[in-house]
């Protein structure tokens, strides 16, 4: 079990969430979509991502939530909206296959919608398999196939947090990192306790 309480859980995707957000505005992107599970810990990470674009960039975004039976919805709401990019925050605490399921679901209505820009993966769902579960779906595999898809990652030893595109090359996924941040010691320490249950006194 992660040495964590849910306090810091909820402050450590503060602290992730104003990583994505700015790598995001280093990029010169100014429209940014997020589509996060509806549940505390997502909620976090998304309204950080949200507030630090927002701050770095002078531009606009919005928060969509992602629910059981509303994908279609979603879809056709992101597709109003625009954005040059979609970040999909999906984990959290809700059980991981529920989250998948939900995750493919909405990627699935993207695809038949044909909703524009890049997207982002949330590395928890990325880590469950939840992308190469979506690419099973043809149409889903045609639709991102022709879109530009990046995953943020963890580097627990260097303290660094990775921004990666994803390439599909047939059936493997492939990462190539463009961007890494340092994190703070704080910042370390908390990705360390919860996620591979160790601490970090120094680095």
């Amino acid at each position: 079990m992660a040495k964590t309480t849910f306090e810091e859980e909820i402050y450590l995707r503060a602290l992730t969430g104003r990583l994505v957000g700015k790598a995001l505005a280093d990029l010169g992107l100014n429209k940014m979509a997020v589509v996060a599970s509806r549940n505390i810990i997502c909620s976090s990470i998304a309204t950080a991502t949200e507030a630090t674009f927002i701050t770095l960039s002078g531009g606009v975004t919005y928060h969509f939530l992602a629910e059981k039976g509303k994908e279609k919805d979603i879809a056709e709401r992101v597709k109003a909206f625009a954005p040059q990019v979609t970040v999909l925050q999906f984990g959290g605490e809700t059980p991981i296959e529920e989250t998948k399921e939900i995750f493919v679901e909405t990627l699935r209505q993207f695809a038949e919608k044909d909703v524009p820009g890049a997207f982002v993966i949330h590395v928890r769902i990325f880590a469950a398999g939840g992308l190469s579960e979506a690419l099973k779906d043809e149409k889903i595999k045609e639709y991102l196939s022709k879109k530009d898809l990046f995953v943020y990652t963890v580097g627990f030893d260097e303290g660094k947090v990775y921004v990666n595109k994803i390439l599909l090359e047939g059936e493997e996924l492939k990462l190539e990192k463009i961007a890494e941040y340092q994190v703070t010691l704080e910042h370390a320490d908390l990705l360390n306790r919860s996620l591979k249950d160790r601490s970090v006194t120094f680095a």
